[in-house]
């Protein structure tokens, strides 16, 4: 008789019983960031009607749009022209008569090695194209995590990555997390960060690119139409899951899309 314990992560119990939205910082505006967003319009109302506080998002990305993000990314022909952040989060604000924020530079740290205020949240979501940015992230989120002693200290970062037909969601905890005594369950109070467990193989299998396309033609070249969206809604019903039912078996998920496969990660 198998007497081995499932292994389960617990929500950090801020997340569930929060009497003020939770921070959540959205890094990346473009093929995933925008659809990552719309997923948290979504899951912010639903929250709401269920009585929680909801979420506060805050949307990092310093490029604008151009007629190439067109079709592939959730962006408009008047918005050329205009910061991808700024365009998503005047209508989902319009949309929802929320108060959510876009932030127009890059989410790094200052010469002196600072973060600005506005840089502090609970949640962390990187939609973010190079390894080079995951890393830097890792290392801001390794800052943030000498804020834990706050109520509101970084809790969780939700990593979405993707080539042309393939991606992966990663979910890692910022420090550990109080777990409650289980008798059924095996809890697991850390979850790694995606550069810690799978840094080497993201660096064998970068290859870096950061010319912008010119078309939809050229951008479907590198990634296919609904490699992002499809990432977004899987990943964002881990989010869910957590807020929703406090607890996750899985830690993420490798998604294939041109064979129609998905694998998850259980957490370890």
């Amino acid at each position: 008789m198998n007497t081995e314990k499932t292994k389960i992560h617990f929500t950090d119990i801020y997340l569930i019983n929060s009497t003020n939205p939770i921070t959540v910082n959205i890094i990346g505006a473009g093929g995933t960031g925008s659809k990552v967003l719309t997923a948290l319009m979504e899951m912010n109302h639903s929250l709401v009607e269920l009585g929680h506080a909801g979420v506060s998002v805050r949307l990092w990305d310093d490029d604008i749009v151009t007629s190439a993000n067109l079709g592939r990314q959730r962006f408009a022909e008047c918005e050329v022209a205009l910061y991808k952040s700024v365009a998503l989060i005047n209508r989902a604000n319009r949309f929802m008569g929320t108060n959510w924020k876009a932030e127009t530079v890059k989410f790094e740290k200052d010469d002196l090695g600072r973060l600005p205020k506005s840089a502090e949240a609970t949640l962390y979501i990187s939609c973010v194209d190079s390894v080079k940015s995951r890393f830097a992230i890792a290392d801001i989120l390794n800052l943030q995590n000498n804020r834990k002693h706050h109520r509101d200290a970084p809790k969780y970062w939700l990593d979405f990555g993707n080539s042309q037909h393939t991606g992966q969601v990663i979910l890692s905890t910022i420090g550990e997390i109080k777990q409650p005594h289980s008798e059924k369950y095996e809890t697991v109070a850390s979850l790694p960060f995606v550069t810690e467990e799978f840094g080497e193989l993201l660096k064998q299998s970068e290859q870096e690119d950061d010319t912008p396309s010119c078309s939809l033609a050229e951008a479907l070249e590198k990634q296919e139409l609904f490699i992002n969206s499809a990432l977004a809604q899987m990943g964002c019903s881990l989010l869910w899951s957590l807020f929703r039912y406090g607890m996750t078996e899985n830690r993420g998920f490798f998604l294939n899309l041109k064979d129609f496969r998905s694998q998850p990660i259980p957490v370890a």
